[in-house]
């Protein structure tokens, strides 16, 4: 496997990795400072030669996630799950995308491309998590959420069953989701408010 980025977010992937016995083989980062990462060697800014292995974009921004993944590279994309979590056998679980440690994903869930399930989050059955989206550490989705592409859930947050978040949200940690929310708005608190409504230049 081959990392795009060398940041935190990548520190994490390759544990990950290195739990489920895939040798990462090096990692592409644009900043020229950067010549390892957890002893994983930066071999590039960008990747310009034909890779015989899979790469996964290791950028926690979920903009420049979709940015990079859209340059149309000639690469196939991974994807890490780590031993801990537990996946239903009936979840789908989409190219690029990527489960840390100890988070749950259950029975018909559908997580999209380039999606971050970050570390003890739980996604109930029925649940569909768009492409580009995070979950952060400890959120919790009941079942039958729907999550739009690039919509960041923070650590800790909260959402009732049978809602529909939209695109390119951003909502904040511990929040409490108790109704729908539209596409491009900042929510936070208990239950979540709407604080923010914002262009997204994708």
């Amino acid at each position: 496997m081959y990392l795009y980025g060398a940041s935190g977010h990548a520190k994490v992937i390759i544990d990950i990795l290195r739990d489920m016995g895939i040798p990462v083989l090096g990692a592409f980062d644009k900043n020229p400072s950067i010549k390892e990462i957890s002893g994983i060697p930066v071999i590039g800014a960008e990747i310009e030669q034909e890779l015989e292995q899979p790469v996964i974009i290791s950028i926690g921004d979920n903009s420049i996630r979709r940015r990079v993944a859209e340059k149309k590279l000639d690469v196939a994309f991974g994807k890490a799950f780590h031993p801990s979590a537990i996946i239903s056998p009936s979840a789908t679980i989409a190219e690029g995308a990527v489960v840390m440690q100890g988070a749950i994903i259950q029975a018909d869930a559908q997580i999209g491309r380039h999606a971050i399930i970050n570390t003890g989050a739980s996604i109930d059955h029925d649940c569909q998590i768009g492409d580009y989206a995070h979950i952060s550490p400890g959120a919790v989705l009941s079942g039958n959420v729907q999550v739009g592409e690039g919509t960041h859930i923070g650590a800790g947050a909260v959402v009732i069953p049978n809602l529909k978040i939209g695109k390119w949200c951003k909502i904040g940690a511990g929040a409490v989701v108790i109704r729908d929310l539209p596409d491009s708005v900042t929510a936070v608190g208990n239950p979540a408010r709407i604080i923010k409504e914002h262009q997204t230049n994708i």
